[in-house]
């Protein structure tokens, strides 16, 4: 194995969890996520000898990650979003943790990931990469290759749809 390679294999294993995480919010449905995951480090792969290292690695991936997202949603030939069910949710981290624990978890990670579900999947990837990923925007900006001021409009749409879906939800669980 040369040292390139060696290189990329040490970053797919630092990153393959963040990749697959974020495909998931950004709604490729759970059936697909392993290969989705797999397409990502493709396009990585291919561009890995044009990638800047001083420039952070977490957009880079998220860009990528939105861009395979899209590609998805084409494939599967409708606008229809698919939502996570909450027993489809990551079991990498559940070792050693307590039932209890990881069933509240687990009820809240679904109701923040059906409330981005309601965004669209432009003002989606700005929320992932910006309030969950703390990317800056100037950053995302940089990444999707959008006017600043475009990621800050969409940041907003998505503030304002996540809030009234979570509001929607709790309103929900609380009538039933």
């Amino acid at each position: 194995m040369d040292v390139a390679e060696a290189e990329f294999r040490a970053f797919y294993q630092d990153w393959v969890d963040y990749a697959w995480r974020t495909l998931r919010r950004l709604g490729v449905h759970p059936a697909d996520l392993d290969d989705a995951t797999q397409r990502v480090f493709v396009t990585v792969h291919r561009r890995w000898a044009d990638r800047d290292p001083d420039r952070p690695t977490r957009p880079w991936i998220a860009g990528i990650a939105f861009k395979i997202a899209a590609s998805e949603r084409r494939r599967v030939r409708h606008q229809r979003e698919w939502l996570v069910e909450p027993g489809d949710l990551d079991e990498r981290n559940a070792a050693g943790r307590r039932a209890d624990e990881l069933m509240i978890e687990r009820q809240r990670a679904g109701r923040v990931l059906t409330a981005i579900q309601a965004l669209t999947p432009e003002c989606r990837i700005v929320f992932v990469m910006h309030e969950l990923d703390e990317i800056p925007c100037p950053a995302i900006a940089r990444e999707l290759d959008v006017p600043v001021d475009t990621v800050y409009s969409r940041l907003r749409r998505a503030r304002e749809r996540f809030a009234a879906a979570a509001r929607a939800l709790r309103a929900r669980e609380e009538g039933a």
